[in-house]
């Protein structure tokens, strides 16, 4: 009798999804690409996307061999006091951009995005649709401070992993938490940050000057 176990042909199929997610969130941006579509470029039923991938969000992800979903960090950084969520959210976005390898797809898609505006649409709209709504959403801020967070956070990721540029480049994490997570939580919290807030965590030479205790 026959064991039960992986049917053949299964790695090629979830590749041949895969394939077609790419030419799909490529053509028509993360919005305009919809699971059933995907399907029949593959040739396959729409419940074997579900079965491999779980999500439209998981399928993105994979498809663009993004080391983590996005979308599934969401969750954890706003578990726990609202008075440090800045602080978890710039750890969080370190802790993806930690590694090479975790992100080197990160750093592709923004140099195709800064020239190709298809790829421009789809990472606007998977970032919107998946995180910024999301987060927004579950803490009654409006959408444009967590677009600002979002910004800042691209920002650093350009001057430190792309263009590499001094004492950005050479600071440690804890250098950029001290510098950047008063500012997350700033638009987040609507408040202005106090002469403390703003003074500290300057870098300054490579060395940073932390906030005053």
């Amino acid at each position: 009798m026959a064991r039960a176990g992986r049917r053949p042909g299964q790695t090629e199929t979830r590749e041949k999804i895969l394939d077609a997610a790419r030419h799909r969130f490529a053509e028509l941006g993360y919005d305009g690409a919809t699971v059933r579509g995907i399907a029949a470029d593959a040739g396959v039923n729409a419940a074997l996307l579900h079965h491999f991938f779980g999500s439209k969000q998981q399928l993105f992800a994979a498809a663009m061999n993004l080391p983590v979903n996005p979308a599934e960090l969401v969750p954890a950084i706003l578990a726990g006091p609202r008075a440090s969520l800045g602080e978890r959210l710039v750890r969080a976005f370190l802790a993806v951009w930690a590694v090479p390898e975790g992100r080197t797809p990160f750093i592709a898609m923004l140099r195709a995005a800064a020239t190709n505006e298809q790829v421009a649409l789809m990472m606007r709209q998977f970032i919107e649709r998946t995180v910024l709504a999301e987060v927004a959403k579950a803490l009654d801020v409006p959408r444009i401070r967590v677009t600002g967070i979002a910004a800042q956070m691209m920002g650093v990721a350009l001057l430190r992993y792309v263009i590499k540029l001094p004492p950005l480049a050479e600071a440690d994490d804890e250098e950029i938490v001290a510098l950047l997570a008063p500012v997350a939580q700033y638009y987040l919290d609507g408040r202005k940050l106090d002469s403390g807030q703003l003074d500290g965590g300057q870098l300054d030479s490579g060395k940073t000057v932390g906030p005053p205790p």
